[in-house]
């Protein structure tokens, strides 16, 4: 039975996101998640790529999901992209640094590697708190010891044409290019997880 449970949790990838990785506004199969399981088969990895991402979701809401989701999938990478409804909303930064903290730790004690994915907020939000929202993701990465992506929609921000008209969320053009951003934080964690496997 451990066999079998071991073989399992090598194969699963949780996105555990807000609408920018739920697919909000696309057609389903559009969103990056999606087409990040066909990377990962073009490029030999066995993963399932579970999408647990919720539209609206804030940092508070995945840290109350985010321990059944950790049962039911067992993964072994968890890649956490929440933030983005927290700086809209205006919340501290402190609260999104400790729910991301909190969620970070849960998965390591589910034993699931952790890749952060960063945001962003435009600048009309102030630059005094727009500068610790992205200090942040990167404080936690270094407290956590865990690898991060800094800006989920990097490249491509400041091009109108790749956001539908909400300007908040990217079009299926943009998506491909999130998934080459996502996957060059995953693909050592994947690289490195395969490598351990074969000690075993």
């Amino acid at each position: 039975m451990f066999f079998f449970a071991a073989f399992a949790r090598a194969e699963t990838v949780l996105v555990w996101g807000d609408s920018l990785s739920a697919g909000y506004g696309l057609d389903k199969g559009q969103e990056w998640p999606a087409l990040l399981q066909t990377r990962l088969h073009a490029e030999g990895f066995r993963h399932v790529v579970v999408n647990g991402s919720v539209s609206g979701e804030t940092s508070s809401g995945g840290r109350t999901r985010l321990p059944a989701a950790l049962a039911e999938h067992a993964p072994t990478v968890v890649i956490l992209e929440l933030g983005a409804n927290d700086g809209l909303r205006g919340l501290k930064p402190q609260l999104l640094a400790d729910n991301l903290g909190a969620m970070i730790d849960a998965a390591h004690q589910a034993r699931a590697r952790v890749l952060l994915v960063g945001m962003r907020m435009p600048p009309n939000y102030g630059p005094a708190y727009t500068r610790r929202f992205a200090e942040v993701f990167a404080d936690v990465a270094e407290t956590k010891k865990v690898p991060l992506v800094p800006f989920l929609l990097d490249g491509f921000a400041d091009r109108p044409e790749l956001f539908l008209p909400d300007g908040i969320h990217p079009t299926a053009a943009a998506q491909p290019r999130i998934v080459d951003t996502v996957w060059a934080g995953l693909h050592p964690l994947l690289a490195t997880e395969g490598k351990q496997s074969a000690r075993r």
